[in-house]
């Protein structure tokens, strides 16, 4: 990105985010950075000129589009910054995988700043295609661009003061870097005893109670509205009572959306519900830029020029987005060059059969994940055999290891999908990205699951009049097409397999969910059904 060398000037109304004021004036910058904001009341412009939008935590990965072509889509939206944790391709690849992501997001303006991932495999319950133990974690905090440590998702061996993961937070603490949180659930003592382990921030509140108590315990929350978990409603309250100690971030959201939105639907949202606009604009720029110490400019004489040119406060729609002094987005369109990426897989799973998914059930009940719309976490229900099926909208769910081509394939229960026929399968499995599958009948499953395979990742749908692929050649997670494209293959798929029964709002992004172990409570990994309330295996049979 060419930096301009001449002053640049823009006029407006400009929304000081520090002193708490919008005045007429005028932002002068050259050379990236801002050199003059002067107050004239002669300008008559409406438009708003405000610091740009930063997530507070993304997954890069789970937008399908590696950074270069998910900055595209994110600068339309006013987004000049996100805080992202490259742990989806470092259980693929490892420490390759976090350098590809750094590599990547340097052919963009957008100001990526990557975590060092702290659980990389999530547990020690499901088979991944690296590790990075606590002397990986902390040569990658020791980079320049690490820039804090990454989402500690085993929060029961935090509990624990399990060796390994105190190292790590001992090595971002040597660093003076920032350690992410991610505990659903924790209240209370635990909540507190988690904090002082160490990580300052949750996204995983779902409650407003909960989220209290990690405020009590010294968090800062980050209110999250992505593709699969939405908690924006019950948190948005705390724009108002903890203003200062909230943050917004998307977690994953998938092309679908990204195309539609970013956080300027956080910001819309939060002016609908009469929250303070100086307070949740903060919480879309200052509190994470001050929170993680981002070199991103905040509006301010001697910033960077990182700034949003919004139509007005009752539409917030982004007109124009500038990052370092450089016009990257305007109208609605990228004015960012479409680069090639490289391609990076680990992918050794070979072709199923229907055989492979028959599972075996003794006694008169099972055990079943129950999949909630909008939500990570499941229930773990406890129902008849004779419920078990379409009617009962009991369905298989499949793990297929993506890394050992002769392993058996994981089998259990799922309620929540609807399907009436056909499967869906994704090699978007959080954590480890094995495959995972949900269908009515072996056969669908099958075929669904060899589509990902023959793609080497991506994701499927299989049903009497459908069979689509969306194909993820870069680490099984990632398009190589046009971030548009790639929005435009995802909405097939949704979209078919509603057409299925499928009654959930984002049904793959749930599945990729349903082997996330460390989110409560019946999950299903390559090596079969866990409970995370009982840290441990149980059978399928209950």
């Amino acid at each position: 990105m060419k930096i301009q060398a001449r002053l640049q000037r823009l006029s407006g109304q400009i929304v000081d985010l520090h002193r708490r004021v919008v005045f007429p004036g005028t932002v002068e910058w050259r050379g990236g950075r801002i050199k003059a904001i002067r107050r004239d009341d002669a300008v008559k412009e409406n438009r708003l000129i405000m610091p740009g939008l930063v997530d507070a935590h993304i997954h890069i990965e789970s937008s399908l589009l590696p950074p270069s072509e998910f900055a595209r889509l994110a600068v339309i939206h006013g987004t000049v910054a996100t805080v992202s944790d490259p742990h989806e391709i470092a259980n693929v690849l490892g420490e390759a995988g976090v350098r590809y992501m750094l590599a990547d997001a340097r052919r963009s303006p957008l100001k990526f700043n990557f975590g060092a991932p702290s659980c990389v495999p999530a547990t020690t319950f499901e088979t991944a295609g690296a590790k990075l133990d606590s002397k990986a974690v902390a040569r990658l905090l020791a980079r320049k661009d690490v820039r804090y440590l990454a989402e500690v998702m085993n929060f029961p061996g935090v509990l624990g003061r399990d060796p390994e993961l105190m190292a790590m937070i001992a090595a971002a603490r040597r660093e003076g870097k920032q350690i992410d949180g991610h505990a659903p659930g924790l209240r209370g003592k635990q909540a507190k005893a988690y904090a002082d382990a160490g990580p300052t921030t949750d996204h995983e509140c779902f409650t407003i109670e909960e989220a209290r108590d990690k405020l009590a315990a010294g968090m800062k929350i980050l209110i999250r509205e992505g593709s699969a978990a939405r908690n924006f409603a019950a948190l948005a309250p705390l724009l108002k009572s903890h203003p200062d100690r909230c943050m917004f971030c998307c977690d994953d959201l998938h092309p679908d959306l990204l195309v539609k939105r970013h956080l300027d639907e956080h910001v819309r949202r939060a002016l609908e519900s009469g929250a303070d606009k100086f307070a949740v604009l903060r919480a879309a720029s200052v509190n994470p830029v001050e929170h993680y110490s981002l070199g991103v400019g905040l509006l301010r004489e001697g910033d960077a020029a990182d700034f949003i040119v919004v139509e007005s406060w009752r539409n917030f729609k982004v007109k124009r987005t500038y990052i370092d002094g450089v016009q990257v987005a305007s109208g609605g369109r990228s004015r960012l060059p479409r680069l090639a990426p490289r391609i990076a897989n680990k992918f050794k799973a070979r072709p199923v059969k229907a055989a492979d998914f028959a599972v075996k059930t003794a006694g008169e009940t099972v055990n079943v994940i129950e999949a909630l719309n909008g939500q990570l976490v499941t229930k773990h229900l406890r129902l008849p055999v004779s419920e078990c099926g379409v009617a009962g909208d009991v369905l298989k769910i499949a793990v297929v290891n993506r890394y050992a081509p002769r392993a058996p394939v994981a089998v259990g229960l799922v309620r929540g999908f609807g399907l009436k026929a056909g499967a869906l399968a994704s090699s978007v499995a959080h954590d480890s990205h094995n495959i995972v599958a949900v269908g009515v009948d072996d056969a669908s499953l099958a075929a669904a699951v060899n589509l990902v395979i023959a793609g080497r990742g991506g994701l499927s749908v299989v049903g009497p009049r459908v069979k689509a692929v969306l194909p993820l050649p870069i680490a099984g997670l990632m398009s190589a097409v046009d971030g548009r494209e790639a929005a435009r293959l995802y909405t097939r798929l949704d979209r078919a397999a509603k057409k299925l029964g499928s009654r959930l709002d984002a049904p793959f992004m749930t599945l990729s969910f349903m082997a996330l172990l460390v989110i409560p409570d019946l999950k299903l990994s390559d090596r079969g059904l866990f409970s995370a309330a009982k840290w441990g295996f149980v059978p399928v049979s209950g």
